[in-house]
């Protein structure tokens, strides 16, 4: 890991980051020569006759000469004396340096000025840089003040109110009229070395639960979870990582970690509707519901009903409906019989005007339909088949066509065989529309296609729903012709009235 950051990182910014290996056995391999540059590269920065830190005289760097960092109540006089590489002390005096230098880079910068303090950011760079180095090295157990002290350095960087940059909005009943870029955090050539370093704390064997716990506790896991609505993809990737750690090292926050995610959730259902990282908490979910011991508790079943299933209602739903997709099929995979409430749910909050979200909507049912048995599917069959039928009358050809592929899965198939005699006569007069009168040729050839398969699964049954078909037809007609017969005497009475 530090060998990637070491050849990655460029002297001015840190390029976005993409997948990381975040294991402590990655962390160790380092570059002897990298880490040469590096001690070389701080060095130099802090040794420089121009250096704040060695020299406290530079009147154009006012504010680093004045700012003062905060860590658990107390303000620390900015450090302006050189602190030297961790390779030039011994190693008694290596934790006193790394705490000193994890008080330094409590100093905080505006990055939205590119032009301000280039200098005094750098060495801060290059200094949480050798942090990584030393933590990811360590080859003693942590105490619990260095603990503290990175917590307090991750806190004063991390934790801050987001400013939603002003734009319009992309979503249009669930469709993507066009896509923004993602909003990338100016301060990130920092932030993501700070996140590097609670993470390798957080997953390091050197690091004592029973001590740490009392830094990674419910209020920070709340701040972390706050952090979640960033709208920098990269900053997510590491919060899901990091947040996952914690959860599978510290057991007594598991149940409250779920609770507070739930919270998320509710208020972006049926409250905002808008939320960066709700993908990111799904896919954190979906580790933690694979891990669920059987049989299911009925808070987790619960979770299922009142949570995930409600969340099909946003009109956002393409944006985290993968991982929703996922975390269902973990809990169906768990439990076949919950497949009924999952069906119910979909049919509940089915799409009626949206296109895009009805075509998710069907492509999930038949991930759920591929994991359902025969005696659960009996179910629901007929309120999901009056559904399908008015898919497939969809003017939307998409929809109709998705609706209708539904039959080239073998197991849809041979659900739908076993209980024709229901489902036919649900679905006949919609194949029968569609095969008269739809305007898409794809959609037309489908249909036939499946009215064949009828025909030919069961030519006796198929004669009989066309037979009643005509006969609903016939009826039909005449009420037509009665209600126009009607409207026109009306017509001619008015008329007749009007004339006097």
């Amino acid at each position: 890991m530090l060998k990637q950051i070491l050849n990655k990182i460029s002297i001015k910014h840190l390029k976005s980051g993409k997948d990381h290996d975040f294991s402590s056995s990655s962390s160790t391999k380092r570059s002897e020569a990298g880490s040469k540059k590096l001690s070389s590269a701080v060095n130099e920065v802090i040794s420089a006759p121009h250096s704040v830190l060695s020299n406290g005289n530079n009147p154009e760097d006012e504010f680093f000469q004045d700012k003062k960092s905060k860590g658990n109540g107390n303000s620390v006089t900015v450090l302006h004396e050189s602190l030297p590489s961790f390779r030039e002390v011994t190693s008694s005096e290596k934790q006193n340096l790394f705490i000193r230098k994890l008080k330094f880079c409590c100093i905080l910068y505006d990055f939205t000025d590119p032009t301000k303090n280039l200098r005094e950011k750098e060495i801060k760079r290059l200094t949480l840089l050798e942090l990584v180095e030393y933590v990811s090295s360590a080859n003693v157990k942590f105490t619990e003040l260095e603990f503290q002290e990175v917590v307090n350095m991750a806190s004063m960087n991390i934790f801050r109110e987001f400013t939603p940059q002003p734009r319009e909005s992309n979503i249009l009943d669930g469709l993507e009229l066009e896509e923004d870029e993602p909003a990338m955090d100016p301060g990130w050539p920092h932030l993501q070395i700070i996140y590097e370093i609670l993470l390798l704390m957080v997953v390091s064997p050197k690091t004592d639960v029973n001590v740490a716990k009392g830094y990674i506790d419910k209020s920070f896991v709340l701040k972390l979870l706050d952090l979640f609505d960033s709208e920098d993809p990269r900053e997510r990737e590491y919060l899901k990582t990091i947040l996952h750690r914690i959860y599978g090292k510290f057991m007594v926050l598991r149940p409250f970690i779920r609770i507070a995610i739930n919270n998320i959730f509710y208020s972006f259902i049926f409250e905002t509707e808008k939320h960066n990282g709700i993908a990111e908490l799904l896919e954190i979910l979906g580790s933690i519901i694979n891990g669920f011991s059987l049989p299911l508790k009925e808070e987790h079943k619960l979770f299922l009903q009142r949570t995930l299933i409600p969340l099909h209602k946003p009109k956002c739903l393409a944006m985290y409906h993968l991982q929703l997709c996922y975390c269902i099929a973990q809990f169906l995979e768990k439990d076949c019989k919950l497949a009924d409430m999952v069906m119910r749910g979909l049919l509940k909050y089915w799409p009626v005007t949206n296109s895009s979200k009805e075509v998710l909507f069907l492509n999930e049912l038949e991930e759920v339909l591929e994991t359902t048995k025969p005696p659960e599917f009996k179910r629901f069959m007929v309120p999901l088949f009056h559904q399908i039928s008015r898919c497939l009358n969809s003017l939307h050809s998409q929809v109709a066509e998705r609706a209708l592929l539904l039959w080239n899965n073998d197991r849809i198939e041979n659900l739908i065989r076993q209980n024709r005699g229901i489902i036919l006569p649900i679905i006949f007069p919609a194949l029968e529309r569609n095969y008269r009168h739809h305007w898409n040729q794809a959609v037309h050839g489908l249909t036939l296609t499946i009215r064949t398969f009828f025909y030919d699964l069961d030519p006796d049954l198929f004669k009989v729903c066309l037979l009643k078909l005509r006969e609903a037809e016939s009826k039909e007609d005449v009420i037509k012709e009665k209600r126009e017969a009607t409207w026109k005497h009306i017509e001619k009475l008015a008329a007749e009235r009007a004339a006097k």
